[in-house]
């Protein structure tokens, strides 16, 4: 069964996506404004559209990702737009997978439930009124193949 853990999976959707990123997640669009000037950490980025938004921004991103495919679009998409973006290949299914990752301004989690062991350790990784945005799946997301109900937010 595919859902959000498998790495294969998510390989092959990002190889078979088009040429061009997604827009950007419209919560992300609408309170960025609220974000600390800065670095930013986009946990699970996929493909990048929201990290592309915050490069545009004038933010200075590391995207984290297990996905190969997803990243070497991500700096694909940001070397054709002349941004100098941060990747990193984490399993974020992994204990402690973020323990040496470094601190930020802000910390976005997009679509994308981390554990809770992670998520109890997120703050050491944000400096002091830094921001940390999550957006989960909601109401409107159904439970299916690639969604369990554990991933809902």
């Amino acid at each position: 069964m595919e859902y959000m853990g498998n790495k294969e999976y998510w390989d092959d959707k990002f190889a078979n996506r088009n040429d061009n990123p997604l827009s950007p997640e419209k919560s992300i669009v609408e309170n960025v404004v609220y974000f600390k000037k800065g670095t930013i950490l986009d946990i699970a980025c996929g493909d990048g559209r929201n990290s592309l938004f915050l490069l545009k921004k004038g933010f200075r991103v590391t995207g984290v990702d297990f996905s190969t495919k997803a990243l070497e679009r991500l700096n694909m998409f940001a070397q054709r737009n002349n941004y100098l973006v941060n990747t990193m290949q984490i399993d974020l299914s992994i204990p402690n997978s973020l323990k040496n990752i470094r601190v930020f301004d802000n910390i976005v989690i997009n679509h994308y439930r981390l554990n809770k062991e992670q998520l109890e350790k997120i703050e050491s990784h944000i400096t002091d009124g830094g921001i940390l945005f999550i957006c989960g799946f909601g109401y409107k997301h159904q439970v299916d193949s690639k969604i369990r109900k554990e991933d809902l937010i």
